[in-house]
């Protein structure tokens, strides 16, 4: 039987001599059905749409506005959702407006023209009310680029990182994006790697620097930028996007390197790796693990950004379960959103957080620490 309809997260850039060719918004691993939810599949998950507060209008100084949130909204904030077409179908709109989501990533199935581009983000702005939802896309460079007339021409690896991100976001800005789901801040150090044509540098001292610079680059031009993949990807041959991989020494310190020149930038988002650490936790993978997220990345790093998924539709991450542990565990681990891209996936997450959040209260307050991460995220977007 032929497989159903997925989404990729995003395409690889260099393969061997034996491998396919790139694809476009091609299939990886989300099982069951990819098409868009219907009306009455959205009101049986989220029920009759809530008061939207104003931001800011009508919140007192001294409160916090996660708290003009009602449950759903708050963990509507954890998901960003994908769509498939060039034009947002009714029930994104309807998420966007009743906050049930924080945003949307683009692909290039979603996009044609920049005139089309420009037309797609001012209807889901539109539908967002005075809320700024996230508008991502990967646009690192190269062959990963969904806005193909945009720079950065060139992969990582010969780019001016600062001149050349603050060129490319200045066009996503024009087009109304505001998150760009790079730069990649891995350091390739095993043969093949499969960040190898993706990566700035096998030196970690210089992929740092470009990380910088890039992040930089990145707000100069007015758009987020997203370190990814942490605690590091350099280590492995294996794409997470087509399978498990696991980097027995990782991560070191040259693959830190790059990730605390990020921090030390104050990036706005951190991506967290799809590929298994035993060295720090021989259970789960990074996405989904406490001691790498909680553990390493705030309280050793530092880290008081947004954390965000890789695609939960990757085969590493479909290896450990169905859409709704995926995205409990997600947030347990400490991610502050899931990034789903299969057009399904949205809804059964937010279902599954909605009830995890009803369930225990110490989940619920995991839950309104993320959506007030992601709200200062979505105001200093604005």
């Amino acid at each position: 039987m032929p497989s159903p309809p997925v989404v990729r997260r995003r395409r690889a850039a260099v393969l061997s001599a034996a491998a396919l060719a790139l694809v476009t918004g091609a299939a990886i691993g989300a099982g069951g059905s990819d098409e868009a939810p219907t009306p009455r599949e959205v009101s049986e998950v989220v029920g009759t749409p809530e008061p939207v507060a104003t931001p800011d209008a009508t919140v007192a100084p001294d409160k916090d506005p996660v708290d003009e949130l009602s449950l759903k909204q708050q963990v509507g904030q954890l998901v960003v959702l994908r769509f498939q077409g060039t034009t947002a179908p009714r029930y994104v709109k309807d998420a966007l407006k009743n906050r049930w989501t924080s945003g949307a990533i683009l692909f290039g199935d979603n996009i044609t023209d920049a005139a089309q581009l420009k037309r797609l983000t001012r209807s889901l702005r539109k539908a967002s009310g005075d809320v700024t939802p996230i508008i991502c896309t990967d646009q690192e460079g190269g062959d990963i680029r969904n806005l193909k007339w945009a720079p950065p021409q060139v992969g990582q690896a010969r780019q001016v990182p600062g001149r050349d991100a603050k060129a490319a976001a200045q066009v996503l800005k024009a087009h109304g994006l505001n998150v760009t789901l790079a730069p990649v801040a891995d350091v390739p150090s095993v043969p093949n790697a499969a960040m190898g044509g993706r990566a700035f540098s096998t030196d970690a001292t210089t992929a740092a620097r470009a990380t910088k610079a890039a992040i930089e680059g990145w707000r100069a031009g007015g758009v987020a930028a997203t370190a990814k993949h942490f605690p590091g990807l350099g280590g492995t041959a294996t794409n997470t996007d087509q399978g498990s991989a696991s980097i027995a020494g990782g991560p070191t310190a040259k693959d830190l390197e790059p990730f605390k020149a990020a921090i030390a930038a104050k990036v706005p988002l951190i991506m967290s790796s799809n590929a298994r650490y035993p060295r720090l936790d021989a259970s789960r993978i990074a996405a989904q693990s406490p001691k790498v997220l909680d553990g390493l990345l705030r309280k050793q790093l530092k880290y008081q950004g947004v954390i965000i998924t890789d695609s939960i539709e990757a085969a590493a991450v479909r290896a450990t379960g169905e859409t709704e542990e995926i995205a409990v565990r997600s947030v347990k681990a400490g991610n502050d959103i899931v990034l789903t891209t299969g057009q399904q996936s949205w809804l059964r997450a937010f279902r599954a957080l909605v009830a995890e959040a009803q369930r225990s209260k110490a989940f619920r307050e995991r839950v309104r620490t993320s959506a007030s991460r992601v709200l200062a995220l979505q105001r200093a977007l604005s």
